[in-house]
């Protein structure tokens, strides 16, 4: 495609078994008010109706679909996927169960097109529960305190956010909240494949470093958070705790944090890390990886372990509590034979 025609937005639709939420993706997509983008529909091998419903937009000149022969596994590989195939200047990773604001590109481009130091333009998200009900904003998992600082419009610098935020929690929760410079993501290599859970922290992070981040408080994006989502089916508390580990550890490496930020993110990785320590549902090599990684960004992780580790005894006390009183009621209740 001559560079006179590139898109100026490459919109990637990665998709696993949502048909029923595909239809109000694509066509609140299709009905932005800014339309110099490219649609590219991936699907990773789906075991519903998706690709009949994908099928049905491919006559579309702004859309492309690609298939996958074999299913990936990895969501973080399908956006590397997506990207690479991206022609635009800008990028916006459009999850397949969410859905938009007709004015949420004209926005978000507009705030990339006026700094070209923005790396990520992101805006407030409304949360919808799996029966189509607006619940609340979502904001980033920070503490109290700063959470009204995501009410107003800001732009901040990216090294900033991470001495005081990435090194506590993922600030862009979602991703279809936010767009992106394509040259950003490829500065960074792209998402962390080796990541199941955090991929999108460490990006969003990664991407931070390179230049500015920008917020707007319009609630612009739709965000669902359902059984079916990669959270919605994440049980492993022990992967998600050594993934999170990871990438704050990583995040520290880059910057250093101001002081009550490291203070604050080893206050609240104790929480996951000793009870993972304690579990003997979690493997060896597991518990040696998170305690590298603890024994790295925390100089004291010791003096952290006390109330954690009292609160998986008081669980483990009452869950045998429960046992014996449901076997005790079970017994009692148990029909007696007359001889």
């Amino acid at each position: 495609m001559p560079e006179s025609t590139m898109p100026t937005v490459s919109v990637v639709v990665p998709n696993y078994n949502h048909a029923r939420f595909l239809r109000k993706r694509v066509d609140t997509i299709l009905a932005q008010t800014f339309q110099d983008f490219e649609l590219i529909l991936l699907d990773d091998c789906s075991t519903d109706e998706s690709r009949s419903i994908l099928r049905e937009y491919a006559s579309d000149p702004r859309v492309r679909t690609e298939f996958n022969e074999v299913n990936s596994g990895s969501t973080f590989k399908q956006w590397n996927k997506g990207v690479r195939l991206a022609q635009g200047k800008y990028v916006w990773l459009a999850e397949s169960d969410d859905y938009a604001d007709p004015r949420f590109l004209e926005r978000l481009v507009a705030l990339l097109d006026a700094d070209p130091k923005v790396m990520i333009a992101y805006c407030r998200s409304w949360r919808v529960s799996d029966a189509g009900r607006l619940d609340e904003f979502v904001y980033p998992l920070v503490d109290a305190a700063d959470l009204p600082r995501w009410s107003a419009d800001f732009c901040s610098d990216g090294t900033e956010e991470c001495r005081r935020h990435f090194v506590i929690a993922n600030l862009v929760r979602n991703a279809s909240s936010a767009v992106f410079r394509k040259a950003g993501y490829d500065q960074v290599g792209g998402a962390d494949e080796s990541l199941r859970l955090c991929g999108d922290w460490k990006l969003w992070a990664g991407m931070a470093l390179c230049g500015r981040m920008v917020y707007t408080s319009e609630p612009l994006n739709y965000y669902r958070l359902h059984q079916g989502s990669v959270w919605g089916h994440s049980r492993d508390g022990a992967l998600e705790t050594a993934e999170v580990l990871r990438v704050v550890r990583w995040v520290m490496e880059q910057v250093t944090p101001i002081d009550a930020a490291r203070e604050r993110s080893c206050q609240r990785l104790s929480q996951g890390w000793v009870m993972a320590l304690m579990s003997s549902h979690v493997s060896l090599e597991r518990k040696k990886s998170i305690l590298r990684d603890v024994r790295a960004i925390d100089s004291h992780p010791m003096r952290r372990v006390l109330r954690p580790a009292l609160t998986n005894v008081r669980m483990k006390i009452r869950r045998q509590w429960h046992d014996l009183y449901s076997l005790a009621t079970r017994a009692h209740e148990r029909p007696r034979i007359v001889p």
